[in-house]
């Protein structure tokens, strides 16, 4: 049986935010399965500011989508053709599947693929107990290195990951000071346990940010780079950790801010600045995800993921990560 596939691919390096016209809404012909192989039809496709990145021709963690090639992202499809005895028809899978509505995975990167249950609503696995979950745990965990009573300032809190990070920070103990954009999000903070919040549209952060954190700042989630970086560097405590993990403000390739003026300060307070992928603690996995499940159930995470519809929209999914629209983990329905 002939199967088509409609897919997105790149048709030119988008400048800003992306435009329609920079990718291709295609349909062709899928191939026959190779022994070891499966075929997903893909049922979520997950949205998260690195896809931009992808879109650029500069080096990083991942080679740049090339034109021509389909739209990179990760997402869960459902396993509809299998010569593959280890996966059955109806498995739920997820990993880099791309923006398209089947997703062909051959025998050499069915490794970087994994079951997912299917007792749990999709959103849910890709968000608090996918990667943005076990992002939030490790980068504050094993980077940042929380004690109780310490000062945690989370960037982009009231994103998928940052909002992660806030509530882990409660757990430990910690005094979280959120910043996020908008009254909506800010009192959304408010609601899950945030001690503090400030909204960068609204207020002066370095003002702010010196009125909340009277004793100080000892650790600093960075999802979004800028200048907020500065204003926390004259705030940190001594062996403060800076944990770098993404740079949301600079994606888009427009506008870029000067770097902080002020990086002697970690020399004087002795802090530390590190930069993580979860890349590199996939193999911990079920570490967080015991911590992260029994959290959830207890009510002491709590999450919450915008959904769009249609593989139509995904140009404008995307950009809904840099405009501020999305509400939570970014998602789309296929």
């Amino acid at each position: 049986m002939t199967i088509s596939n409609t897919k997105w691919v790149l048709k030119s390096r988008p400048s800003g935010l992306v435009k329609e016209d920079n990718f291709e809404l295609i349909t062709e012909e899928l191939s026959e399965l190779n022994e070891g192989d499966l075929l997903l039809e893909n049922q979520y496709l997950s949205f998260d500011p690195t896809q931009r990145m992808w879109l650029t021709d500069l080096p990083g963690y991942l080679p740049p989508v090339q034109i021509d090639e389909v739209v990179r992202s990760g997402g869960v499809g459902k396993v509809v053709e299998s010569k593959n005895d280890a996966y059955q028809v109806g498995d739920l899978l997820t990993g880099l599947v791309g923006w398209q509505k089947f997703c062909q995975v051959s025998a050499d990167v069915l490794p970087f693929f994994r079951k997912i249950p299917d007792n749990l609503p999709i959103p849910t696995t890709m968000n608090v107990f996918g990667s943005t979950g076990l992002t939030a745990y490790f980068g504050l965990l094993d980077v940042g290195k929380p004690k109780e009573g310490e000062t945690v300032v989370v960037s982009g809190a009231a994103g998928a990951t940052g909002s992660v990070v806030a509530q882990i920070a409660k757990i430990m103990g910690c005094h979280v000071i959120g910043i996020a954009g908008g009254a909506e999000k800010c009192q959304w903070l408010k609601e899950i346990g945030v001690d503090d919040v400030i909204d960068y549209k609204e207020e002066n952060v370095p003002e702010r940010l010196t009125q909340l954190a009277k004793n100080g700042i000892d650790i600093y989630f960075d999802n979004v780079g800028g200048p907020i970086m500065e204003s926390v560097l004259f705030l940190i405590n001594l062996n403060a950790r800076i944990v770098m993990c993404g740079s949301i403000s600079n994606y888009t390739g427009e506008n870029l801010p000067k770097g902080p003026m002020n990086l002697t300060m970690l020399i004087i307070k002795r802090a530390s600045i590190e930069g993580f992928l979860v890349l590199d603690y996939m193999h911990r996995a079920d570490e967080a995800y015991t911590d992260l499940i029994k959290w959830v159930e207890d009510g002491k995470i709590i999450h919450r993921e915008d959904v769009q519809e249609g593989l139509e929209n995904c140009p404008q999914t995307l950009n809904r990560l840099f405009t501020g629209a999305n509400k939570g983990k970014q998602l789309l329905k296929i």
